[in-house]
């Protein structure tokens, strides 16, 4: 059975939960930098890196999950030769070279105000 797992004060513009599990699989949606409690976005690409990396934080700790889970992730990024941020918060959360989830980054078009990078996640909880 599918369940919807949201974050108190993490909204998606649309009717679209934080992420959703089945079983012990979980898939995320977008997770940006927006500050939850105060809708801000940061302003520089490393500090939109730490917020986006508390916001997926938050909403594995709601599905069950832990760092150790996720087995995937995407990320957006306005342009992809600037890694340098979102590798920092990556190496603080994913330290164990031999155990690290894939990832896969891409362009971010489209996407309207002060955001520089987005992700989402897939993990496997094991019990």
């Amino acid at each position: 059975m599918r369940r919807s797992i949201e974050v108190g004060g993490f909204k998606h513009g649309n009717p679209v939960p934080a992420a959703s599990r089945i079983g012990n699989i979980v898939m995320s949606g977008v997770i940006s930098a927006k500050d939850a409690p105060t809708g801000h976005i940061p302003d520089s690409l490393e500090d939109q890196c730490k917020a986006m990396f508390v916001n997926l934080r938050a909403i594995m700790a709601a599905a069950g999950a832990k760092p150790g889970d996720v087995i995937k992730m995407n990320v957006w990024l306005k342009d992809l030769a600037d890694r340098e941020a979102l590798n920092a918060e990556w190496t603080a959360m994913f330290p164990d070279p031999a155990s690290r989830p894939a990832r896969h980054a891409h362009l971010l078009v489209g996407k309207e105000g002060k955001s520089v990078v987005v992700c989402d996640f897939t993990a496997v909880i094991q019990d």
